[in-house]
């Protein structure tokens, strides 16, 4: 194999860097994204429990550095502190009450909305690059070996002979080009759509728990 690749001409020794390249930063990707989604999952269940468990705002507040890495915390710390941005300020003696205007549930609700989308985008961020190494790599790879064939066609052509021994050693070395395109691209694809899934569930748990907080605060500006 090392002396297929080193015998190739200079485009396909190209192709075959290009391609390396991108198998390389692809597998670091994966590598990346899974610890990073990983963690994630875990500690947004666990934040999940303690939000349950607990009856007052403040002291899940106080829990939120236990799940840095997930997407839920972030949404809790920004809606949390719109809502104690929007409360009127209290006279001295007075008790602590809950106060929540349509305007306030609008900012909150708006709050909780950016940092779904901030959250998203950095869930996602990396994942262009995993698509397009699936995509791409396998006509990168095409490109290297027909590259090398039209290369041994143009060498028989001026040698006059046609025989196996001499068509072989070029189409072989051309062919190393796929293998390495689909090398590079199964795993890219792989590690694309299962990242996807992780994170669209992520999605639709940050989309329930914006739900469920913003109706938790209404329903205790209600009762209070």
């Amino acid at each position: 194999m090392a002396e297929l690749i080193w015998n190739a001409g200079p485009v396909v020794k190209l192709v075959m860097l290009l391609l390396v390249y991108l198998s390389v930063v692809s597998w670091a990707i994966i590598l990346y994204k899974w610890r990073l989604v990983r963690r994630a999952l875990q500690q947004s269940q666990a934040f999940l429990d303690c939000f349950w468990s607990k009856r007052r705002l403040d002291l899940v507040a106080q829990q939120l550095d236990s799940f840095s890495d997930s997407p839920l915390t972030a949404l809790f710390r920004e809606g949390y502190q719109e809502l104690v941005r929007v409360q009127p300020p209290r006279k001295e003696g007075e008790a602590p009450t809950l106060v929540l205007s349509d305007s306030g549930a609008d900012n909150i609700a708006r709050a909780l909305r950016r940092s779904t989308t901030q959250q998203t985008q950095q869930l996602e961020k990396y994942l262009t690059f995993l698509a397009t190494t699936g995509s791409t790599a396998p006509f990168i790879g095409l490109f290297g070996t027909v590259w090398g064939i039209m290369d041994s066609f143009h060498g028989i052509g001026q040698t006059g002979s046609a025989s196996l021994a001499v068509v072989a050693p070029g189409i072989s070395e051309a062919l190393i080009a796929t293998a390495i395109g689909l090398l590079a691209a199964i795993p890219a694809v792989v590690g694309y759509n299962y990242f996807l899934s992780k994170i669209n569930r992520l999605i639709g748990q940050m989309d329930t728990f914006s739900q469920e907080f913003l109706n938790i605060v209404q329903h205790m500006a209600r009762r209070a």
